[in-house]
C-alpha cells in the first residue's frame, strides 16, 4: 500500500511541474506585426497611420500588430517586435 501512495504521489509532483512550466511559456507574449486582419489590431500602427486598437484598415500590415504567445509570431509568418 505505501509503494502506491509513494507512486502516486511522485506522478502528482511531476503533472504539477509540466502544468506549472507549461504556464510560464504560456505568459510570454510578444507583438506580432504582420499578422493582424483588418480591424484587429491590438494597439496603434507603428508607421502611424492611426493610433487605436481596430483600426487597421487592411489584412498583415506590417505596422499592425497582434499580442501573440512567444514562438507563434513566426509559424504565422509574422515578425516579433524586438
Amino acid at each position: 500500500m505505501k509503494n502506491n501512495l509513494g507512486r502516486q504521489a511522485l506522478i502528482a509532483v511531476a503533472l504539477a511541474g509540466l502544468a506549472t512550466a507549461g504556464v510560464v511559456h504560456a505568459d510570454e507574449k510578444v507583438n506580432c506585426y504582420g499578422v493582424a486582419k483588418a480591424g484587429q489590431n491590438d494597439c496603434a500602427s507603428k508607421t502611424g497611420v492611426h493610433d487605436c486598437a481596430g483600426q487597421a484598415k487592411v489584412d498583415h500590415d506590417k505596422g499592425d500588430f497582434k499580442t501573440l504567445p512567444k514562438g507563434t509570431c513566426e509559424q504565422l509568418g509574422g515578425t516579433p517586435e524586438k
